[in-house]
């Protein structure tokens, strides 16, 4: 008999967070393009690793349910 396991709804919703600060990250970027160049290649570099952050966290949610259904295809 397989346990069926919980999607890790935390791991989501730290990815959407990540998502949605790089949002604002890449908006200060942009208003900052012309007047701030330093800024907004530290808003740049911040957005990338947010993204990082959320790929990461997206990913093991998804390792995690291919695990879970890999026993009851067998």
């Amino acid at each position: 008999m397989v346990t069926q396991q919980q999607i890790d709804v935390n791991q989501l919703s730290q990815a959407k967070a990540n998502v949605t600060l790089t949002q604002d990250l890449l908006t200060q970027a942009i208003e900052k393009s012309t007047s701030d160049q330093i800024l907004a290649q530290e808003a740049i570099k911040q957005a990338s690793n947010e993204i990082s952050q959320a790929l990461t966290a997206v990913s093991q949610v998804e390792r995690a349910i291919q695990t879970q259904q890999q026993p009851a295809s067998e």
